[in-house]
């Protein structure tokens, strides 16, 4: 099969959407199909064709973590296109790349698979600022409602973005696909030890419980939630050996920098800014647990990755993460600052029996989301897709 991915953002960026769109694109080729993705260009202002990516340019929007817009219409990026004869096309995203996918289905008359990736509801402050929210996000939920429905197969990545679409007024099939991991990449097996150790001992982990934060540094992770029930912790805890390592880059970034000079936690915070994708398996085993406080998460990739790494899990109670932890088996809730002082510190004191039963629980847990079942759910849909379309 011929595929085309059309997504505003791919790696190098680090976030959801371009690691599910990479992970795609690996997964589709391993298998033998053709797979081309149309993305931006964060390199040059030239359109660029290598190792089936086409790199559109486009505009940096600064204020939305410097994602760029690209044209809704490129005509080179259409010439590649058309030569690859493709049999479908896969749109990721909404933006300029993902309206120039629909184009592309529409003019090509191809069979249109679309994921809805982001919760835009949780991000409409980036654009208002606080002013007429309500109006925009009441435009998200029927710009939403539309893509759905224009699509001949539609995907939601958790049964709670499918719950959220039908109040919407989603009314078609959705399918639910959780993206796929490739979990060999997060194997003891593949980290450099001896960089790991002199990593630890550049920031004084070597000793200490180190908790992770991972992932786009913005408001809406609420690592500020972390911090500050961190340093609650900590005043309680005066004594206690642990560190918060925080993995990113991101809008929030300074903010986060001045709230931790503020609370005096500059000796048990560590910033470790923007990496790359391929270092990301490196940070989860500088740890031993992962944190995340942000209720806007679609699927919860990092999760998956924290627990192939062999981390434990303590997140701030969202629905949308009751298939991957499990309260008391992989990790813990916490609701409130009580919550996350009790759980964090039950944590920390776990016993080594306790620990390696919920790191085989983590283990077991994350078979579903393996690449490989990945793949035999996304051919379904795309086999369904083009019967339908022909």
């Amino acid at each position: 099969m011929r595929i085309v991915i059309f997504s505003d953002t791919f790696p190098p960026e680090i976030n959801g959407v371009a690691t599910s769109s990479k992970s795609l694109q690996d997964v589709l080729t391993a298998h033998g199909h053709l797979c081309v993705v149309v993305t931006t260009n964060p390199f040059t202002r030239n359109l660029t064709y290598e190792n089936r990516v086409i790199r559109i340019p486009g505009i940096e929007l600064k204020k939305l973590y410097g994602y760029r817009m690209a044209g809704l219409y490129n005509s080179k990026a259409m010439k590649i296109i058309k030569a690859i004869k493709p049999d479908l096309v896969h749109v990721q995203t909404e933006a300029g790349i993902g309206i120039f996918g629909n184009y592309v289905a529409r003019t090509l008359d191809l069979p249109n698979v679309y994921t809805y990736h982001t919760m835009y509801e949780d991000y409409t402050y980036y654009v208002t600022r606080g002013h007429l929210d309500v109006f925009a996000k009441k435009i998200v939920r029927e710009f939403s409602r539309f893509k759905a429905e224009g699509a001949t197969e539609f995907i939601s990545p958790s049964q709670k973005t499918k719950d959220i679409l039908r109040t919407y007024g989603v009314e078609r099939y959705i399918n639910i696909v959780p993206t796929g991991i490739d979990f060999s990449r997060f194997k003891d097996d593949k980290i450099d030890k001896e960089k790991l150790a002199q990593f630890k001992h550049q920031y004084n982990l070597d000793n200490c419980f180190t908790i992770l934060s991972l992932g786009r540094v913005a408001k809406e992770k609420s690592i500020d939630v972390i911090i500050d029930n961190f340093a609650k912790y900590l005043a309680l805890h005066f004594d206690a050996k642990v560190k918060l390592l925080i993995v990113g880059g991101g809008p929030a970034l300074n903010g986060l920098k001045n709230q931790v000079n503020k609370l005096n936690l500059n000796d048990k915070v560590v910033f470790v800014g923007p990496v790359a994708p391929a270092e990301v398996p490196f940070y989860y085993h500088a740890a031993d647990l992962f944190v995340s406080a942000s209720v806007t998460e679609t699927q919860g990739l990092t999760f998956m990755e924290a627990m192939a790494s062999g981390l434990l899990l303590l997140a701030r109670h969202d629905e949308n993460l009751g298939d991957v932890l499990i309260d008391g088996e992989t990790g813990y809730f916490f609701n409130d600052e009580k919550s996350f002082i009790n759980n964090l510190n039950l944590l920390i004191n776990l016993s080594s029996l306790r620990k390696r039963q919920m790191l085989t629980n983590s283990a077991q847990l994350i078979e579903k989301y393996s690449i490989d079942q990945f793949y035999l759910n996304i051919m379904e849909v795309y086999n369904r897709a083009i019967r339908r379309h022909f």
